[in-house]
This record gives structure tokens, sequence and C-alpha cells, in this order.
């Protein structure tokens, strides 16, 4: 099965990212894979401490990944499963695509400030023509009713 992966992170175009993935593997198939990347550098505290805040940063992202597995279950009957790395967001992407053969698109969302479409969109955009799978870029600003006439 052909699987879109599509990045958690706490930015607000990643909700039509994650909207697209799920409408493009209801329509055809397929199944989405969330992956959420906690970055090292936010445990580099005491060992305790660090401990500690990664089993909290796990589980953020499991309550903020229930709420889009929530939705997609129910509106589109896909049902996600959910990664989570450690590492390099950049570097944990590309190794998690290059580990599951069945993914087949990566979906990422830009953003709509003066400052460009976001850090990933951007470096990921300069890797396009060696990555192993297409990239989709969905606008952060792209409706509900847009999204599902493209998809």
């Amino acid at each position: 099965m052909r699987k879109f992966l599509v990045v958690l992170d706490d930015s607000r175009e990643c909700l039509n990212a994650m909207r697209f993935a799920a409408m493009r593997a209801a329509r055809s198939g397929g199944g989405v894979t969330i992956l959420s990347v906690i970055p090292p550098d936010e445990f580099n505290h005491w060992i305790g401490v660090g401990e500690i805040m990664r089993a909290e940063a796990r589980e953020r992202i499991e309550v903020h990944y229930e709420v889009f597995a929530k939705w997609m279950r129910d509106k589109q009957n896909i049902h996600p499963e959910l990664i989570i790395r450690e590492g390099e967001p950049l570097d944990e992407i590309i190794a998690q695509i290059t580990e599951d053969p069945e993914i087949g698109v990566l979906v990422l969302g830009a953003g709509t400030d003066s400052k460009g479409p976001g850090p990933l969109v951007t470096q990921l955009s300069r890797q396009a023509g060696s990555l192993p799978v297409p990239i989709t870029i969905v606008p952060g600003d792209l409706s509900k009713e847009r999204l599902e006439s493209i998809t």
C-alpha cells in the first residue's frame, strides 16, 4: 500500500498537510504515516530532567496526533500510524522515507507569512531531485473546500 508521509508539528500549515494526505489516501486506497520529530536540543539537561522532558514531549505529540487521527478515522476512514523520532528534523524525515518502502509521497504544508514557506519546505525543496519520493507542498491558506475539490 502506498502511504503519504506527513510531518506533525505546531505550525498552522500542518493542518492543511494533514487534511490533504488523508483525503488523497482515502481516494487512492492508500495510508497515512504521521511523523513527529523531537529535536535533540530539547534534552540537553541533566539525565533525569532530560528523561522527564522527553516523556512530556512524547505525550504532547500523542495528544496532538490523536486530534488528527480521530478526524481521519471518522471523516476519511483512514487509520494513520504515528512515528516519533528524535534528531534533526530533516535527517529524520529522510531516514523515515528511506526505511519505509511503502512511503510514496511526502506531504508538507507551506507557511503563509512573509518569512517564506518554512524551514522544512525550503530545505527539502533543495533536495527534491535526490529524494526517493515526490514532495507535495500544500499551501497553508488553502480552504477546506478547495482541498476537497483538488484531492
